[in-house]
Parts: structure tokens; C-alpha cells; sequence
């Protein structure tokens, strides 16, 4: 199915409109009436104009921000930081291929940091060192959001996909925070500030924040990770090849197999669920820009063809929407014929299912189960 990229201007004013009005990803958090107005303003969407409008957007909350530390309005800082957060990730949707679009993505970590750090407690930023291989970056960058009033907290971490980075992924962890769970929030490989692009073995991303956890104040015995949209491979992945660290795992949406067959990713290039840039975004995972250099490198993430499958793994569950048309649902029926017997859940909807507010309660409720093994809340679908 083509998506609004190849009609015109007004064909993607409505795919905005319409995820606007349904706050459904990446319009969910913004502004409703100053985003109308920037849709209205759109006049085209080449980089450097989709970038500026809603760049244009930001500057208004950057100085509604500015104006509100200055009488000491807290509260109004923090929301119009957000808004301008908001804003510049959409200049720099769905990834930042562009100058522009890359000037967006800066602009939209430096407004995330202005917001978070006016949370109670605030939101922590940490980079530790990350000894990879050379061409590989050497540092890996975090967020860390701890429940106020808990000592020695369990922990999540959490991730997106392809396009949700880890800036993305805050507002969902607030239900966590809630139950006394501290989150901390990454971007997988190959995207936002990782490291290390994807590969059959960038699951070593994520050692050196284990390390970090274990050296915290953070209960290093009890950690689980839940991994969203395309990331939900990569939580399926740790579930075997880490599973000594965690005591539950969570794929909400991403592929093991059927996913990253050539038959597939033909069926799913033009996923409606995109205004623009599916395929780069996808290929930029590897440092590549187009499909054929995404469909050249995908198969190698195949978990059957890797041989983990028949392993043994930590608690894992799989979640997605039925019809969904950017990772094959059948990858979750597939997972259930090998290795150690996992949770499984499919909802109506496409891509990570519709019902967006339920399935992250089911999915919280089931993490839980784990995360205090005492608690009368068990872990039950």
C-alpha cells in the first residue's frame, strides 16, 4: 500500500491531520492546535521544509519556556520544553537523513534534557564508555527515571524502533514509575545515539549498561527489558543470549524471522503506518539508504537461522496487533514452537495493536509479576 509520500502535499497534510486527530505515533504528544497550524503551513515535504516548519513550531516554545523559568513558573517551563521536544522530533521524523534534519534531532535532545531536568526527581542523563570495534562509537548514552521515595528499585529498560528513540519512549514509562520500577530508557543499534549499528551480534550494546546497573544503586537482581516496534527484536534476542541478567523480557511488535525474509519486506516496503522514509529508515539501521540495502543485510538478524531458538530463555513475552504490516505477527507463532514455553499475546489492530493504552497495562501488569515475585499481582495475562 503506497503511502502519502507519493501523492501530494495535501495527500500528506491528511495522513497528519489524521494521526493528529487520533494522537496515534508521531503526533500523539504535541500540541493539537499549534501542530494544525504547522500542518496548514507545510508546503512541502523535502527535508529542509518539512524541518523548518516545525522547527518554527519549537522556537514558539522555546521562548513560552524561557518566559516561564524567568517568573519562576515551573510547572509552564517543563510543558512548553516538552512542546518544543515535541516539535523538533518532528523536524527530524522519521530519521535524520538530512543536514536538516539532523540540526532537528540535536535541537530536539537539548529541549528533552531542559524538560526532564524540571521532573522530581529529575530525569538523569548518563554516558558510559563502550569499547567497541574500530569505526564504532565509544560511548553509550542513557536516560535513567527512578520512582521518588524507592530505594534499591527494580529497573526496565526500554527501547523503541526505527524511528521512536529513546527520547520517545519517557511518557510510557510513567507507569512504571508509578509501581516503584526505575526505567532506563536506550536506543537499540543502529539508531539515535547507539554506538554500534545493527547486526547479528550488537546485542553487546547493552553489557556495558548492565555493568552500570550492577554498579548503581538500582537492584541489579532484578531487571527486565521490554523492547518496542522493531526493538522488540532485539528484547527477544536478550531473553537468550542474556538471559543470567534479567528475570522477564518483552517483544511488543518487532520480528524473529518470517520478518526479515526478502518475501516479506516486499509486502511491507510501502506499510501505510508511514508518511515518508519507511525503507531508509530501515536501511539506516545498517548505514545503508535504500531497500535493497536493507533487504542485503536484514536476514542476518534471523533468531532461527542464528540457532537461538531451541535455547533456553528468560521469561519472554511476544505481543503484536493481528494484521500487522511492517513485522510479520507470524514471527510470535513461529517463536512458540521452540525453546522454553513463552507468554503470548495478539490483539486487534495492526503494527503493536490498536488498543495502544491496554496493551501497555497488560504488558506492565505482566513485567510486574516478575519484577516483585512476592506481589499478590502475579503475572498474568
Amino acid at each position: 500500500m503506497a503511502g502519502p509520500e507519493s501523492q501530494t502535499i495535501e495527500g500528506a497534510r491528511t495522513w497528519l491531520r489524521r494521526h493528529l486527530d487520533a494522537a496515534r505515533h508521531p503526533m500523539g504528544l504535541i500540541d493539537k492546535e499549534a501542530a494544525a497550524r504547522a500542518i496548514d503551513e507545510l508546503t512541502d515535504i523535502d527535508p529542509a521544509s518539512w524541518s523548518g516548519t516545525w522547527l518554527r513550531g519549537a522556537s514558539t516554545f522555546v521562548t513560552a519556556a524561557e518566559a516561564a523559568e524567568a517568573r519562576g513558573d515551573r510547572s509552564a517551563a517543563r510543558d512548553a520544553w516538552w512542546q518544543a521536544y515535541q516539535f523538533a522530533f518532528l523536524g527530524r521524523y522519521p530519521v535524520p537523513n538530512h543536514p536538516a534534519k539532523a540540526a532537528a534531532y540535536d535541537k530536539a535532545r537539548a529541549y528533552f534534557l531542559r524538560a526532564v531536568a524540571l521532573d522530581d526527581p529529575p530525569v538523569q542523563r548518563v554516558e558510559v564508555p563502550f569499547h567497541g570495534r574500530p569505526g564504532e562509537g565509544r560511548s553509550v548514552a542513557f536516560y535513567v527515571a527512578r520512582p521518588e521515595g524507592v530505594a534499591n528499585p527494580p529497573v526496565l529498560i526500554t527501547w523503541a524502533g526505527i524511528d521512536s528513540w529513546k527520547e520517545e519512549t519517557l511518557v510510557s514509562c510513567k507507569r512504571y514509575l508509578r509501581r516503584g520500577i526505575a526505567t532506563v530508557l536506550i536506543d537499540m543499534p543502529g539508531v539515535g545515539e547507539a554506538p554500534v549499528p545493527a547486526g547479528k551480534d550488537a546485542e553487546r550494546l547493552w553489557d556495558p549498561i548492565f555493568n552500570w546497573i550492577a554498579g548503581s544503586e538500582l537492584d541489579d537482581s532484578r531487571v527486565a527489558v521490554l523492547g518496542g516496534s522493531f526493538g522488540g527484536y532485539w528484547a527477544t534476542k536478550l531473553a537468550y543470549t542474556h538471559r543470567d541478567r534479567l528475570v522477564a523480557a518483552v517483544n511488543w511488535g518487532g520480528g524473529i524471522h518470517l520478518t526479515f525474509q526478502r518475501t516479506w519486506q516486499e509486502q511491507s516496503r510501502n506499510a501505510s503506518s508511514y508518511l515518508m522514509d519507511l525503507m531508509a529508515a530501515r536501511a539506516r539501521i545498517f548505514g545503508g539508504s535504500t531497500f535493497e540495502d536493507y533487504v542485503a543485510r536484514c536476514p542476518e538478524l534471523s533468531l532461527l537461522d542464528q540457532g537461538l531458538m531451541d535455547g533456553p530463555s528468560c521469561p519472554l513475552l511476544l505481543v503484536n496487533g493481528k494484521d500487522d504490516l511492517q513485522n510479520a505477527s507470524a514471527d510470535i507463532t513461529l517463536a512458540l514452537e521452540y525453546g522454553d514455553p513463552k507468554t503470548a499475546r495478539l490483539y486487534p489492530g495492526g503494527h503493536m495493536g490498536a488498543d495502544m493504552k491496554t496493551i501497555q497495562d497488560v504488558i506492565a501488569q505482566w513485567l510486574s509479576g516478575y519484577l516483585f515475585p512476592s506481589a499478590a499481582e502475579g503475572n498474568q495475562l
